[in-house]
């Protein structure tokens, strides 16, 4: 019981530990992150950390995958309760567009700032960011497909075309929202995404006319 204890603790704090980085990394993106820096903004001792990742790369590689895991409980978990089809898209754009609202990153999106940050750089955390975006990119054309299925989009539509445009309005929200004003942003981003799948949709009535 003692070890089994001591485990649940060290995993709670290697999640606190990420959950810091993730937030430093929105906003500093991952080359700034390091073991001192988060010892650091934590209070805790380097050595310590240096316990969990022996390197730099080790701790950006495990801040990727913990941004990962918050993506998909804070964005893609509450969409997948809505109806299969076009609710379901709209629910998984309001979802990411709350959680930029929420101001839960300082930097107010992850993936927004790291995708920026490597998309030049080769190596492992280049690599893995790119799979990341490729599983993301997967599961809105797999849902855009859904819908295409239910009848409650173009038979003939360009699935990867809507799922590239639905994105992009995701990342413009992010972006734009930490230089111009943040209210007409995502209002922006919302009405966008909306009006593009009413006008799609052979029964408007599936989707609200405003967000």
């Amino acid at each position: 019981m003692t070890v089994d204890g001591r485990l649940a603790r060290g995993e709670r704090t290697r999640t606190a530990v990420l959950d810091a980085a993730v937030s430093l990394a929105s906003a500093n993106g991952l080359d700034g992150l390091s073991l001192g820096h988060l010892a650091d903004s934590l209070g805790v001792s380097k050595s310590g950390l240096f316990a969990h990742w022996r390197s730099k790369e080790a701790l950006q590689l495990a801040t990727i995958d913990r941004a990962v895991t918050q993506w998909q409980e804070r964005i893609m978990a509450p969409a997948r309760r809505a109806p299969r089809g076009v609710r379901r898209i709209r629910a998984l754009h309001e979802a990411r567009i709350d959680f930029y609202v929420a101001r839960v990153l300082p930097g107010g999106c992850f993936f927004a700032t790291t995708e920026f940050e490597f998309n030049a750089r080769p190596g492992s955390v280049r690599n893995r960011l790119a799979e990341v975006f490729a599983t993301w990119t997967a599961f809105l054309e797999r849902l855009v497909r859904e819908a295409v299925d239910l009848g409650e989009l173009p038979a003939d539509l360009d699935v990867a075309l809507l799922a590239y445009e639905i994105d992009a309005y995701g990342i413009a929200a992010a972006m734009r929202s930490r230089l111009l004003d943040p209210e007409t942003t995502y209002r922006h981003a919302r009405q966008g995404v909306l009006a593009h799948l009413r006008a799609l949709c052979p029964d408007p009535t599936l989707l609200p006319e405003g967000p």
